[in-house]
């Protein structure tokens, strides 16, 4: 079926905005998924502060129970978040599988294969609540709160890690809270479970914990399924959960988020991962087009504008691909569906912020920015941004200007352009792996609280 969304999204949006409460109605004043309304990291308008502290430009500040990484998405007046919270309920430590020996040469300590680094960790032994939480954004109170399930996962995580990673979505009717091998579940405006889907049990690499987030698009919600055991792609319907399609995958773990883009009518799910990247068909699972190129441990989201694909990954190697999607049929590896590419100081954890035709890149993990023109892959400048740490959290864009912030509180504002130029360096008492949702002159920043911050 051809997916017919703009009628549906305008009527959602209204209804929504009755639903929800004032007075927030503007389109541009919704961060409805991860990375935002467009999935490019960037809000369409808005002019938050620039300079902020524990007793500036703090609207309010609340605590959020439990632990999740999971970034904030907003409709109307609430904001809707994961986490995952101990109950302090445990179970005796299952038995522990005997651990491959480790290689013998140079290898370094703590590079061992897939069942002797990290899967040397202790399973967890503790039941966990997974919450979806609905706050008021004027005021920063909970709405309501509801337990999707109660359950000891059955792997462990990253030490920096949670189990609550996966951003929600929303289209301001329901909210679809993903919490990987606990499932799918989507709720109402109050909190009230209309559905929920099981996929299965997960095997990730190392044990580094579950990340990927669902996206959603007209009628289909689309669930990546990458792991060390069968690995898929699924849609299913929004409305009621049932499988649209699915496609099984030559593919191992990555913690990728897909991307929809709309191409000659055509809405293409472009999924990225270690061993290709794969572009589908939305209406039917039909795979597009591919290529080969990413390095290990795919986590950078794709983003995309005027008819082009941006793809990044950065573990062990650097890989950055521009992809025409005009040119793009079949297997493009090598092909002039390349527009451009790089192969250096490309990003390991945050995805790219694609912002007023430039495409922003943090390398690895590390508080240096490149900034590219998209069109034409010129590299303007590449700059350390100092008092930076280390960064897991994605850049944004809003009011003409870029917002990094790195694990230990910081946030560093740089002017968007050709040219660098810092603006602001902020800190709070806290630390964010989630990145920041924007809604026009707010932004709103996850860690172990969830701060509004604004100057009103």
């Amino acid at each position: 079926m051809k997916l017919k969304w703009m009628c549906l999204v305008t009527v959602l949006f209204w209804t929504a905005a009755v639903a929800a409460g004032p007075p927030f109605s503007d389109a541009d004043q919704q961060w409805p998924q991860w990375r935002g309304p467009n999935a490019t990291g960037a809000a369409g308008t808005g002019s938050p502060p620039v300079e902020w502290s524990e007793d500036q430009n703090i609207h309010w500040k609340v605590a959020i129970p439990g632990k999740g990484s999971s970034s904030p998405v907003l409709w109307g007046n609430r904001i809707y978040l994961t986490t995952a919270v101990p109950t302090g309920n445990k179970i005796e430590a299952p038995p522990q599988p005997e651990l491959e020996p480790p290689p013998q040469g140079d290898q370094p300590a703590g590079r061992r294969g897939r069942r002797g680094f990290r899967r040397n960790m202790s399973p967890p032994t503790e039941y966990l609540r997974f919450v979806v939480l609905a706050i008021d954004r004027q005021t920063g109170e909970t709405v309501w709160e509801k337990t999707a399930e109660e359950v000891v996962p059955h792997e462990g995580i990253h030490k920096t890690g949670s189990f609550a990673a996966g951003s929600a979505v929303t289209d301001g009717e329901n909210i679809y809270a993903f919490f990987g091998s606990r499932g799918l579940h989507c709720l109402d405006a109050e909190g009230k479970v209309k559905w929920k889907k099981s996929l299965g049990k997960m095997t990730i690499k190392l044990s580094f914990g579950e990340g990927a987030s669902p996206v959603l698009h007209d009628q289909a919600i689309v669930i990546p399924w990458d792991h060390e055991g069968k690995s898929f792609i699924v849609a299913l319907n929004k409305e009621t959960g049932e499988e649209l399609w699915r496609d099984e995958r030559d593919e191992i773990t990555s913690w990728t988020t897909p991307l929809v883009v709309e191409h000659e009518g055509i809405a293409q799910v472009v999924t990225s991962a270690t061993r290709k990247v794969r572009t589908y068909d939305l209406s039917d699972g039909k795979l597009l087009w591919e290529l080969t190129g990413m390095t290990n441990n795919t986590i950078p989201s794709p983003v995309s504008e005027n008819g082009v694909v941006y793809l990044t990954s950065g573990f062990r190697g650097s890989a950055l691909m521009a992809v025409r999607l005009a040119r793009a049929r079949g297997d493009i590896t090598g092909s002039e569906a390349i527009l451009w590419s790089f192969d250096r100081d490309t990003p390991y954890v945050p995805s790219p912020l694609l912002y007023r035709g430039i495409l922003y890149l943090l390398k690895g993990n590390n508080g240096i920015l490149s900034a590219f023109d998209a069109a034409t892959g010129e590299r303007h400048y590449q700059q350390r941004l100092e008092g930076l740490g280390n960064i897991y959290a994605s850049p944004v864009g809003v009011g003409g200007r870029v917002y990094i912030t790195d694990r230990e509180g910081k946030t560093v504002v740089v002017k968007a352009g050709p040219a660098p130029e810092v603006l602001a360096t902020n800190s709070l008492q806290d630390g964010f792996d989630a990145s920041m949702a924007i809604a026009g002159d707010e932004i709103y920043l996850r860690g172990s609280h969830l701060y509004r911050i604004s100057t009103k």
